[in-house]
C-alpha cells in the first residue's frame, strides 16, 4: 500500500500547484537568464530601423501626441482597442520622437517577457523547462519581428504571460493578492488588445477541465489540507466578474463600432492558418514547425507509451499540459469557426499564444531521456529560429509594410509654397505629420541635411490648425472639392486603401472627376500600396 505522503505527491502531479521543490532562482539560472537576455536585446535592437516606419506605426505615434481632449474622443470613437499601448507610448514620447526610440518601447516590453516566461514555466513545471522556454522565445523570429514594431503586440504577449502566471498562482493559493493581480493583468491585456478576451476564455475552460478531473491539494503550515475545486473555482469566478466589469467600456466600444474596424480582414483559408503556424514557430517554414509539433507531442504523450524516449517524472503535470494546449489552440479554433460567418482571423492578433507554444515545446524537450537528445533537438530548433530571424532582417513576413513614409518624404521634398495636400483616406495624413515633425527636428539639430520643410496647406482632412480626432474619419464630398480647388495652382493627392488595383472605389472616382475638371496636368508616383498624384495648372 502506498503511504499517504506518496499518494498526495502522485495526486499533485496532475494539480495546478505542481512545481519543483527546488528554488527557482539559482546562480546558474540567473547566469543563463542574463546571457539569454543579452542575446535577446542584441537580436531585438539589431537593425531596429532597417524596416521603414509605416502607416500603422505613424498612426500610433500621431495618436499618442494628440491633446488629451482629442485623444480621449478618438479612443472612444475609434481606437479603444489599443488604448493601453497608446497611453504608454504617450508617456514614452516625452523623451524622444525618432523611429528608433519609438520602436524601442516595444523592445523593452519584449525583454520583460523573458523573466515572465521563466516565472510562468516554473509555476507549471520546473527550472529546466523554464530555461528551455526562455531560450526558445529569445530566438523566436515572430517575437523579434513584433518587438521591432510600434504597436501593441509585444505588450500583449507580456500581459498574456503575466495574466496566465497570476491565474495559476490564484489557483494554487487563492489569496486576495493573487486574485487581484490576476484581475489587473487580465484587464490590462484586454485593453492592450481586445482579443486577449480569448485568453481569459481559455483560462475558464482549463479551470472547468481541472475541476472535472480531480481534487486539488496543498500544504498549509506543514499539514495536509484539502481545498475543494469548488472553493478555488469560486475565487476565480469572482475574479472573472471583476474582469468583466472592468472591460465593459471596451465591450461597449466593440458593440458600438461593430465589425467596422476589422471589416478589411479577408476570409481565412488553409494557407493562412499554415502561414500563421509557421510564423509563430519562428519563420523558418515547415521544418521548424514540425520540430515544434514533435516537441509538443512529446509533452502531452503519456510517458508509459514511450519509455525508451521519455524521461519519467519530467513534465508530469497533466493539468499544465491541458492548460497550455487550450491556450494555444482554442483562440485560433474559435475565431476560425466565427470566420465562417464573418472573417475575424488575423495571424498577428494571436501572438499572445506564443508563450503557450514555447513552454509546451520546452516541456516536451525536457522529457527526452538522453541529454544528447535534448541538446541536439534544442540546438536544431534554435539554429532554425536564428535562420528565420536573419530572414526577417532581410525581408518582412506576416505583413508587408506600405510606402506611406516614402510617399510623405517625397511630398515634403518636392512641395512648393502655396501647394495644397488632399489625403484619402483621412488617416493617411498621419505619416505626413509624423515625417514632417521628424524632418523638422533633424534640421534643427543639423544632423541630416534633409532640406527645408515646406508646409503645404492641408485641405482634407482638416478641422483646425492641428490634428484632432475628427481628422481620422469621414469622406469628402464633390461640393466640398469644387468649392476649394480653384484657390490652388498645385494639389497633392495621396491615395491609400481606395479599392483594388484597377478598380477604385466610388469616392476615388468622384475625386478623380473633381480634380480632373480643375487641373489639366497630373503626375503620378507609385509607392507600395500608396499612390501620390500632383495635379497642377499650366
Amino acid at each position: 500500500m502506498l503511504s499517504s505522503k506518496t499518494a498526495v505527491n502522485q495526486d499533485a502531479g496532475d494539480a495546478p500547484e505542481t512545481s519543483s521543490a527546488r528554488p527557482g532562482w539559482t546562480r546558474v539560472s540567473v547566469l543563463m537568464l542574463t546571457l539569454l537576455a543579452a542575446a535577446a536585446a542584441l537580436l531585438r535592437f539589431l537593425f531596429l530601423v532597417r524596416k521603414p516606419f509605416w502607416f500603422d506605426e505613424c498612426f500610433s505615434a500621431e495618436v499618442s501626441r494628440l491633446s488629451w481632449y482629442d485623444f480621449s474622443r478618438l479612443m472612444w470613437w475609434r481606437e479603444a482597442n489599443m488604448s493601453l499601448y497608446y497611453l504608454l507610448l504617450r508617456g514614452w514620447l516625452h523623451f524622444g520622437f525618432s523611429p528608433f526610440f519609438i520602436r524601442s518601447l516595444s523592445v523593452v516590453v519584449s525583454l520583460a517577457t523573458l523573466p515572465a516566461v521563466f516565472w510562468l514555466s516554473r509555476k507549471l513545471f520546473d527550472r529546466r523547462v523554464a530555461l528551455i522556454a526562455v531560450a526558445l522565445i529569445t530566438f523566436n523570429a515572430y517575437h523579434i519581428r513584433y518587438a521591432q514594431e510600434a504597436r501593441s503586440y509585444s505588450l500583449l504577449v507580456l500581459l498574456a504571460t503575466l495574466s496566465s502566471g497570476l491565474f495559476v498562482a490564484a489557483l494554487r493559493h487563492p489569496s486576495r493578492r493573487n486574485r487581484w493581480g490576476y484581475v489587473l493583468a487580465s484587464v490590462l491585456a484586454v485593453y492592450a488588445h481586445l482579443y486577449a478576451l480569448l485568453l481569459v476564455a481559455a483560462q475558464w475552460l482549463s479551470v472547468r477541465s481541472w475541476q472535472r478531473t480531480q481534487m486539488s491539494r496543498t500544504k498549509v503550515s506543514g499539514t495536509q489540507v484539502v481545498i475543494s475545486p469548488a472553493s478555488r473555482r469560486n475565487s476565480i469566478h469572482h475574479a472573472w466578474i471583476w474582469i468583466g466589469l472592468a472591460v465593459l467600456p471596451l465591450l461597449a466600444f466593440a458593440a458600438k463600432t461593430g465589425a467596422g474596424p476589422i471589416r478589411w480582414i479577408p476570409q481565412p483559408g488553409f494557407r493562412d492558418v499554415l502561414d500563421f503556424a509557421e510564423h509563430l514557430a519562428g519563420n523558418d517554414g515547415l521544418p521548424l514547425l514540425l520540430l515544434y509539433a514533435a516537441a509538443c507531442v512529446a509533452a502531452i504523450i503519456p510517458q508509459e507509451k514511450m519509455t525508451w524516449l521519455l524521461r519519467p517524472g519530467i513534465a508530469s503535470n497533466l493539468w499544465a499540459r491541458q492548460f497550455l494546449l487550450v491556450w494555444l489552440l482554442f483562440p485560433v479554433a474559435l475565431t476560425l469557426l466565427l470566420s465562417l460567418a464573418r472573417p475575424v482571423f488575423l495571424g498577428r492578433y494571436f501572438i499572445f499564444c506564443l508563450p503557450a507554444l514555447t513552454i509546451l515545446a520546452a516541456a516536451g524537450l525536457a522529457r527526452l531521456r538522453r541529454s544528447w537528445m535534448l541538446a541536439f533537438s534544442l540546438a536544431a530548433m534554435l539554429l532554425l529560429s536564428m535562420q528565420g530571424t536573419f530572414r526577417y532582417y532581410d525581408h518582412d513576413f506576416d505583413l508587408e509594410r506600405d510606402g506611406s513614409g516614402a510617399a510623405a518624404d517625397y511630398i515634403l521634398t518636392h512641395a512648393q509654397p502655396g501647394d495644397a495636400i488632399f489625403f484619402y483616406i483621412p488617416g493617411a495624413r498621419t505619416p505626413y505629420e509624423f515625417f514632417k515633425t521628424v524632418r523638422a527636428a533633424e534640421d534643427s539639430r543639423s544632423i541630416v541635411a534633409a532640406g527645408p520643410v515646406i508646409e503645404a496647406e492641408i485641405i482634407y482632412p482638416r478641422h483646425g490648425d492641428h490634428l484632432d480626432y475628427r481628422d481620422f474619419t469621414g469622406k469628402p464630398t464633390s461640393d466640398f472639392l469644387r468649392s476649394i480647388l480653384g484657390k490652388y495652382a498645385r494639389v497633392w493627392l495621396v491615395l491609400m486603401s481606395n479599392g483594388t488595383p484597377g478598380h477604385p472605389d466610388a469616392t476615388t472616382l468622384m475625386i478623380n472627376q473633381a480634380l480632373g475638371e480643375s487641373f489639366s496636368r497630373v503626375e503620378q508616383m507609385q509607392f507600395p500600396e500608396v499612390e501620390v498624384r500632383l495635379y497642377s495648372k499650366p
